[in-house]
């Protein structure tokens, strides 16, 4: 898996084969031998490069998983060696909850310097799946959200919805905004509030009946780009 990574990466068996000390014969043999176990074609070669066939594009997004995992079981066992040592790994959404989070990664590094923190951002879906695939130690999920099939514990903290926009909209003057402000203008929507909008959603409650006549142009799963539109 990560001689087959790495030629996806490099584009081709010569720079693949110098980046893992390895002779091009001996790759492209671990290559075919893959293939041939598979069953199905995963490059498409040339003279110069290599491109990766359908079936590549999903073996690469699975192998990148398997090593993931293979690296994290293995980093878990080293640290059975010492007291308290290894990896944490924490998914979450741009959520106030992640300021919490924080806070105790910083005490707890105080008291055990050899913790070592990875945080993945994601929406509720890419959370969810890397928790499923155990990817993940602990998911940060803003509810509504499925939790029923997890060991969970509420988080003291408080989301606020608004609405960003430039500062000479004609919304911009108003102390509040109305869901009925919103339905002539062209909105950039979080994919979450979307997909959700056929069950429990707050938003969709507050737009009601007219959430259905929203001008949604474009969707997003993380805020910090979409802001970067004007």
């Amino acid at each position: 898996m990560r001689y087959f990574l790495t030629v996806a990466r490099e584009g081709s068996i010569t720079a693949a084969a110098n980046f893992l000390h390895v002779t091009q014969p001996t790759l492209s043999r671990h290559l075919k031998d893959l293939e041939e176990e598979l069953g199905k074609k995963l490059f498409i070669r040339s003279s110069h490069s290599i491109i990766l066939t359908d079936e590549g594009m999903l073996l690469r997004k699975r192998a990148e998983e398997i090593i993931d995992l293979v690296d994290k079981v293995e980093a878990e066992f080293h640290s059975m060696e010492e007291t308290v040592s290894g990896d944490v790994y924490i998914g979450g959404g741009e959520s106030e909850a992640m300021k919490l989070i924080a806070r105790v990664v910083k005490d707890l590094q105080v008291l055990y310097p050899n913790i070592r923190y990875h945080l993945y951002s994601g929406n509720e879906e890419d959370v969810s799946e890397r928790l499923d695939r155990g990817l993940l130690d602990f998911g940060i999920l803003i509810q509504p959200a499925d939790i029923s099939k997890y060991n969970y514990i509420n988080i003291p903290a408080k989301e606020v919805w608004g609405v960003v926009m430039r500062k000479d909209s004609p919304l911009a003057v108003k102390d509040t905004i109305q869901a009925v402000d919103l339905l002539n203008v062209p909105l950039i929507c979080s994919q979450q509030v979307l997909k959700q909008s056929f069950s429990k959603n707050e938003v969709a409650d507050w737009f009601g009946e007219n959430f259905d006549k929203l001008n949604v142009v474009t969707t997003y799963n993380l805020a910090y780009n979409p802001k970067l539109r004007k």
